[in-house]
């Protein structure tokens, strides 16, 4: 049982930041940015090669820059286009494929073997013991997440939640949409190359299909958060992802470790994310139930 929670709680810190980044394009922007899965490969990619090469702290602001012009793309596409923004998100994926096999020199995968990682670094300095992981996994996604309240609270974060509310009167209050949009969908992505960044060098590899069905269990993670924590501040939005993404991996570690068939693991998957995102659905059901059954018996 410590090994599970060991891992849900080192997967959950570094899987975290999704649901963040889509907390940021979602819950704030309104924006449904399918941008994910290849900007999360972009930065495992862009990490580890850099990594290989020998740097691995230049690989973190290396992957977020990469990742916020991804978000840059989608948001030109959106705002200057008139792509509708789940085309926009797919049409950038799409061509992340290509851009991702460049970065990685045209191979599949790419794997770090004997290299440095951030991760070997710290565990070199003894701090944290056998949860060196959990803790630099968890300080990296609570640094960004404090970073990300406190941006949301300037007056440029408050223009880009008020674009999320109200594109319209946005505009007539002199704030330029597009420029919000724009902003907020590159901070968005790079926090989603950071999440590929710290997954990449913890794991020693990147694979070209590493992010399928990253940004489905992202807003599982989100939404399971918020049915847990509740909506309301921007802090506890931050908060609720985090709880979300441990939650989620917990779950998946316990069904890991239960006697399901590995092949039927893609199904239980599935179903864990169905679950989880029909989650608040289900919990307005047993309220009502209860209710019910509770009228009933006064009535009686």
């Amino acid at each position: 049982m410590l090994y599970v929670l060991q891992t849900a709680l080192e997967l959950g810190f570094q899987y975290a930041l999704v649901a963040m980044a889509l907390f940021l394009s979602y819950r704030v922007l309104d924006i449904a940015d399918l941008t994910t899965d290849g900007c999360f490969v972009l930065g495992c990619a862009v990490s580890v090669t850099l990594t290989a090469a020998g740097h691995p702290f230049l690989a973190i602001p290396a992957a977020m820059l990469s990742g916020a012009a991804a978000g840059f793309v989608t948001a030109f596409l959106q705002t200057k286009l008139g792509v509708p923004s789940i085309l926009a998100g797919i049409v950038t994926n799409t061509g992340l494929y290509t851009v991702n096999l460049m970065a990685m020199g045209w191979k599949a995968n790419q794997s770090l073997l004997r290299q440095d990682t951030i991760f070997t670094l710290f565990r070199d300095t003894g701090i944290g013991g056998d949860w060196y992981a959990i803790l630099l996994s968890a300080a990296v996604t609570l640094v960004m997440g404090a970073l990300l309240v406190l941006f949301l609270g300037t007056r440029l974060g408050l223009s880009i939640r008020a674009t999320g509310d109200n594109r319209d009167m946005v505009r007539a209050s002199s704030i330029n949409p597009t420029f919000t949009i724009t902003v907020g969908l590159c901070l968005a992505n790079a926090m989603t190359a950071l999440s590929g960044t710290v997954v990449g060098q913890a794991q020693k590899t990147a694979d070209i299909n590493g992010g399928t069905g990253i940004v489905v269990i992202g807003l599982a993670c989100l939404i399971i958060g918020e049915t847990v924590i509740g909506r309301g501040s921007m802090l506890r939005g931050a908060i609720a992802v985090v709880v979300g993404s441990v939650i989620y991996r917990f779950v998946y570690a316990l069904v890991l470790r239960s006697p399901i068939p590995i092949d039927c693991l893609k199904l239980v998957t599935a179903v864990v994310v169905a679950l989880a995102i029909a989650a608040p659905t289900l919990k307005q059901w047993w309220a009502f139930q209860c209710r019910a059954r509770s009228a009933r018996k006064e009535h009686r």
